[in-house]
């Protein structure tokens, strides 16, 4: 069953040449939005695009370590990403890198925080590319709506998390 659609939408903007900056809000506690972007099982029900099928590879979620994502086409063609964990403070913070395996090389920094308010959560992610052109090849791939598309999948998880608390 689908969750109806979420009030909250994201919002994407340019910081600078170099940089973006995400933010959504999720009606759920941070601990369940926690949760589903670090648990392996629950990431892979919510990370890509619906046409895909997400499989963790890897997700060793401490400084150091590495994780590794493929979105996986119904015709079997992949898309693979990964990188390695920075920095996790649990509940608030998450800094790892990001790379798309097909363009090695093109390495970002991704920022997560989540803050809660009355119940709610505000995931705000902050990419930074290593140039103005990375930068432009992410917005040209079609990052926004893969990002949006997830995140509404992730609002639905979150909801359903949120209601076995409750029950």
């Amino acid at each position: 069953m689908m969750a109806t659609a979420s009030k909250f939408d994201l919002t994407v903007t340019r910081v600078s040449d170099t940089e973006l900056q995400l933010t959504r809000e999720f009606d759920a506690p941070r601990d369940l939005v926690w949760k589903a972007m670090t648990e392996p099982a629950l990431i892979s029900r919510w990370w890509g695009p619906r046409k895909y099928r997400t499989v963790v590879d890897e997700m060793d979620a401490r400084p150091g370590g590495k994780w590794r994502m493929r979105n996986i086409a119904a015709d079997g063609g992949e898309h693979a990403f990964r990188g390695e964990f920075r920095e996790v403070v649990p509940l608030e913070r998450i800094v790892w890198t990001f790379e798309y395996e097909p363009l090695p090389g093109h390495i970002s920094v991704e920022e997560m925080t989540l803050t809660e308010r009355d119940g709610r959560t505000l995931l705000t992610v902050r990419n930074q590319f290593s140039s103005k052109e990375d930068l432009e090849g992410m917005v040209n791939s079609g990052m926004e709506s893969g990002a949006r598309e997830s995140y509404e999948r992730l609002d639905e998880l979150v909801a359903e998390l949120n209601q076995q608390n409750i029950a």
